[in-house]
């Protein structure tokens, strides 16, 4: 009897030791799934470096998740071989992205397994205030999720990017931001006032650089810098992994790097910045004189297809203005690869070609020759999906029984 007895709380310790191969395999898979809801689909050698675990464990890993329909496998095209990219299928929880532009709000929803539920723009004023564009934000939101029966009990946050820096110290939109009117808001408390629920604030570049790791095709980038060129210049910054804030939230402010010290006065008080020379609101300034009626972005784009010489002599020189400005982002941190983001991504190679002529004339040849310079695949949708990423980014583990 003594024998029984002392045998059973043998195998009662081993079914509760912390320690055992069953807690084991549990606790793999939770970090699995979190970087799978932090970082987005990935490939098994992605997840194997992200996590820690070996290639062995998360095989084993993802063919049980996959047999559960905890993940979907697809065959994709990784360093030039085939893998199998693994995407978390979700439970149901939903996370708005929300894009606040100069003219515009974008919302988009989105699952856990990094699925678009849904999503809509609208256009606002120019000049519009901060009330006004959280307003349009919210009502858009509501709208969405009647259309798509989202319930409000699945929204377990929303994130929100905007044009122009954020202290992380108050909570403040600072001075620099393209929509002036917006300055001195607490933009988080404002937001999470108005649509009553966990928010999550950034700047757009950064936005876009954290879209372009999860949603984009760099997800196992380590070392990347995301450019967007719009009414405004800025860029956001991944070292090893994660999202450079610097010290107290404002970073990548490229838009204000010196170009020409002699150059026209620019909005930050400074003279001779990029934007004043590369900026989507430059290009329409000179392309709009001695027009009756001014052009638009996309006016720019339809008129660069067609060859127009004038229009392609602009996007010639701000792109190597772009450029030049990068080789000192490069010279310092040697990033891997360099994507391009704003309305003007369309275009393409026109775009690319000068933006790399600048890098490669000014950076340290062995890094300029390294970098990978492409566009983002996300178009406009990027801040928008990097925003909805940031609440998945933010304790995922609520998300997993």
């Amino acid at each position: 009897m003594a024998d029984e007895d002392r045998s059973s709380n043998v195998t009662t310790s081993r079914a509760s030791n912390p320690g055992s191969q069953t807690s084991l395999r549990h606790r793999n898979q939770r970090r699995l799934t979190e970087q799978l809801l932090k970082g987005g689909p990935a490939t098994q050698a992605d997840l194997a470096r992200s996590t820690g675990l070996s290639t062995a464990t998360v095989s084993n890993i993802v063919k049980s998740m996959a047999a559960a329909d905890l993940v979907t496998l697809t065959p994709v095209t990784s360093s030039g071989r085939r893998a199998m990219s693994v995407r978390y299928n979700g439970d149901g929880a939903i996370a708005a992205g929300i894009d606040f532009g100069r003219t515009h709000v974008r919302v988009v929803l989105a699952n856990t397994g990094y699925h678009v539920v849904a999503e809509k723009e609208m256009p606002l004023p120019m000049g519009h205030r901060a009330a006004e564009g959280i307003a349009a934000a919210a009502d858009l939101l509501e709208k969405l999720m009647a259309e798509a029966t989202v319930s409000r009990a699945q929204l377990i946050g929303a994130g929100a990017g905007i044009p122009g820096p954020i202290d992380n110290r108050n909570g403040k939109v600072i001075r620099g931001a393209i929509l002036p009117e917006w300055v001195g808001i607490n933009l988080h408390r404002e937001l999470e006032d108005a649509l009553k629920m966990p928010v999550f604030v950034d700047n757009d570049a950064n936005l876009g650089a954290l879209a372009q790791l999860t949603w984009g095709d760099q997800g196992g980038v380590r070392n990347l810098v995301f450019v967007k060129i719009g009414s405004g210049i800025g860029a956001g910054i991944v070292l090893n992994g994660e999202l450079f804030h610097g010290s107290f939230g404002v970073t990548g402010e490229i838009g204000h790097v010196t170009i020409d010290e002699h150059g026209t006065i620019c909005r930050c008080g400074n003279r001779g910045c990029l934007e004043t020379v590369s900026s989507t609101a430059v290009m329409v300034e000179q392309l709009s004189r001695g027009r009756k009626v001014p052009i638009s972005t996309a006016d720019i784009l339809s008129q660069a297809a067609a060859g127009d010489p004038a229009t392609l002599r602009i996007i010639d020189d701000a792109g190597t203005a772009v450029g030049r400005a990068l080789a000192n982002v490069a010279n310092l941190i040697s990033p891997s690869v360099i994507v391009i983001g704003g309305p003007l991504a369309e275009l393409g190679e026109v775009l690319l070609s000068p933006i790399r002529r600048g890098l490669r004339r000014h950076a340290v040849p062995v890094i300029g020759d390294s970098i990978t310079l492409a566009v983002s695949p996300l178009r406009s949708r990027a801040e928008a999906l990097g925003a909805a990423a940031l609440v998945f980014q933010n304790d995922p583990t609520t998300l997993i029984s």
